[in-house]
């Protein structure tokens, strides 16, 4: 006698639910979990970067409870700790707001990274030797092909790493911390997916500049440098407004000049 046929499976019309946080199991007993505050605050800052989230725009803690699957502790923590860094404003009765970045903002950041990094340089800058200038220019290098392509997470990221060989060599963590935590704030809020080539183009040669200072053993010379040339309001605002505020009219360099040469097509 011949089995009766299983009926088919139906097919699920459930939509497929986004992928939630959970506390992760311990890979190895010594080293410690990230705790759910850590990937809820990993998240948001993904979601900055990439302008999911937008600044000025207030946050629906339930919506992000629920997309998350986290309860609403978590995010809280989460949040109350971008606020410390300035990401975030909590406003009475009304929740967290995403702060924009304004130009006393910008003005603000570069006066107190320029401080920095030029206090740092003269800490460390006799620890600096031919293969770290060698990786610098390599850097550098690297910084000027990106340009050329208009890749700006390709320029970024070489920039930064041109910065942090001598900041790296710092001792105070704190320092270096609060000089990454401002470039965040300036470069990551959100990412910008076009680049300003002719400002690109002129850090470059101020790069160059620096690097001949260092090579020359002249570390306060290359100190003012960072502060008074590549990390001033007062010498970069042209090239601020031009990139952050779009209706500033950017008066381009003359044909000639590096930067203007940059710029070309």
């Amino acid at each position: 006698m011949a089995r009766p046929k299983k009926p088919a499976r139906r097919k699920s019309n459930r939509k497929k639910q986004p992928p939630r946080l959970t506390e992760p199991a311990p890979t190895h007993p010594e080293l410690a979990p990230r705790s759910l505050r850590e990937q809820v605050y990993e998240f948001l800052r993904a979601e900055m970067a990439k302008g999911g989230l937008q600044p000025g725009a207030f946050l629906d803690l339930n919506e992000l409870a629920h997309r998350l699957g986290v309860s609403r502790t978590p995010l809280r923590e989460a949040l109350l700790n971008l606020e410390s860094q300035g990401f975030v404003t909590v406003l009475p009765r009304r929740g967290f707001r995403l702060n924009e970045l304004t130009l006393d903002d910008i003005r603000s950041f570069y006066e107190i990274i320029g401080a920095l990094e030029a206090a740092a340089l003269r800490t460390v800058g006799f620890t600096l030797g031919p293969d770290d200038f060698a990786y610098m220019r390599a850097l550098d290098a690297a910084m000027a092909d990106a340009v050329a392509a208009r890749d700006f997470d390709r320029y970024y990221d070489a920039n930064l790493a041109f910065h942090d060989v001598y900041l790296r060599r710092s001792d105070n963590a704190r320092l270096v911390a609060q000089v990454h935590l401002l470039k965040q704030r300036l470069y990551d809020w959100p990412r910008r997916a076009a680049m300003m080539q002719a400002w690109e183009a002129h850090s470059v040669v101020e790069h160059e500049e620096f690097l001949a200072l260092l090579e020359l053993g002249d570390i306060e010379a290359a100190a003012d440098h960072l502060q008074n040339v590549h990390w001033s309001f007062t010498v970069q605002e042209q090239y601020i407004r031009a990139y952050y505020f779009a209706s500033y009219e950017f008066d381009a360099p003359s044909r000639g000049d590096p930067a203007a040469d940059g710029a070309s097509e």
